[in-house]
């Protein structure tokens, strides 16, 4: 699957949150379907997010913070994305890849 390319629908059609705090409040209200970490995603906020929603899938990216900001289309660095709706992307068939 091409990742940028399934960011970029799903950023048109679905509903995705920007950042470590939306993150953590999506996964508190229990609307987060998928979260998508950047690789140098720092090891303990990954750890505590496992820790306190081991329900949520996680899926670390092989991109840097910088990379997934450019792949989404932002100004800036991005170190996580939440996936609230999918849209007409496949996004959301991401498997967890952080144990």
């Amino acid at each position: 699957m091409d990742l940028s390319r399934q960011l970029k629908n799903a950023i048109s059609t679905g509903k995705l949150l920007f950042g470590q705090r939306q993150a953590v409040d999506a996964c508190a209200s229990g609307e987060a379907k998928l979260i998508i970490l950047a690789a140098n995603c720092p090891e303990d906020y990954i750890n505590a997010l496992h820790a306190n929603h081991p329900s949520v899938i996680k899926h670390r990216a092989n991109l840097v913070n910088r990379e997934l900001g450019i792949a989404c289309g932002k100004p800036f660095a991005v170190s996580t994305i939440t996936v609230l709706e999918g849209g007409d992307s496949e996004i959301l068939s991401l498997d967890s890849n952080i144990e």
